[in-house]
């Protein structure tokens, strides 16, 4: 058994608990970056790249799996071709953690709350469009409070609070003079800390709270990991979310509102250095586990 892992950055933290989980186990991997990957058409092999000994290495023929950590940032055509070849590998029979189609919907902001809605999982009131004076207009029915965020973005860059008209018209027109879709979504008091679920087959593992100094609570902007214990009914929550966009393993965070609980967004490359401070669970032996189990059946 050999299993690919498709990261950014091989010595980056998450990918390295990838790293030595699959070494503990006496697992041999393969780690390149997208940019690293040859797909041919019309002749095989349709995907190759080379390991480290600058060997060449048949996706198909070598490895058993693949796992994504993460995807990595690039042009909207580098990101559909990176999408179209996990498709591929998809269709000749060939397991990729998380599938093709759950990355696909996590990237999209606009799709992923599209899809929690369609499957009753609540999300906070958001409006997208391309065109200024509706986003002004959207910008006032939901109070004069919203986030604005990329619709293609995480970790919160580019996620900015706006709760003045005047700055909310410039911050539009200056998304459609770049012909950006602006997506704006009512901003949710949340108390400067939210909660984010690790979910692997449709199981909560781990969790946490993660504690700000603002309204950001992501880990990469500085919020600090709290444990937390997490009910019931939050549980039920994230798996469902998860299962909703087809995610193996994911990462689902919660807002916890005055009109109850909002799921804003679930990931399907979640990182979970902030998260292992707090629990007792080994997050990348799980990751492992739970992959040899698939490739079982």
């Amino acid at each position: 058994m050999r299993i690919g892992i498709a990261t950014r950055n091989m010595a980056a933290w998450s990918s390295t608990q990838v790293r030595e989980a699959l070494s503990r186990r006496g697992i041999p991997y393969v780690c390149f970056t997208f940019p690293k990957l040859v797909s041919q058409i019309g002749h095989k092999p349709y995907f190759r790249v080379k390991d480290v000994n600058l060997q060449n290495v048949n996706l198909l023929e070598d490895l058993d799996a693949l796992i994504i950590r993460p995807i990595g940032r690039g042009s909207l055509e580098e990101l559909v071709f990176r999408m179209d070849m996990l498709y591929k590998l998809e269709r000749e029979g060939f397991y990729v953690l998380n599938p093709a189609e759950a990355i696909e919907h996590c990237v999209d902001k606009y799709d992923i709350l599209a899809i929690l809605e369609d499957n009753g999982v609540p999300v906070p009131r958001t409006f997208a469009t391309e065109s200024v004076n509706e986003a002004v207009a959207a910008f006032e029915e939901l109070g004069g409070d919203v986030v604005v965020k990329p619709i293609f973005g995480s970790r919160g860059i580019g996620a900015t609070r706006v709760v003045d008209k005047e700055i909310a018209n410039t911050v539009f027109k200056a998304i459609a003079f770049q012909h950006g879709v602006i997506y704006l979504q009512e901003f949710v008091p949340h108390g400067h800390s939210d909660i984010r679920a690790f979910v692997i087959d449709n199981h909560v593992i781990a969790a946490m709270r993660r504690v700000a100094e603002g309204w950001k609570t992501n880990y990469s902007q500085g919020a600090r990991p709290a444990p937390t214990t997490l009910s019931k009914e939050f549980e039920d929550l994230a798996v469902k979310a998860a299962k909703a966009v087809g995610c193996k393993v994911a990462g689902v965070d919660i807002l916890e509102g005055p009109n109850g609980p909002k799921i804003c967004d679930v990931n399907s490359q979640p990182g979970w250095k902030g998260l292992q401070m707090v629990t007792k669970v080994n997050i990348a032996e799980e990751i492992v586990k739970f992959l040899l189990l698939e490739l079982k059946k």
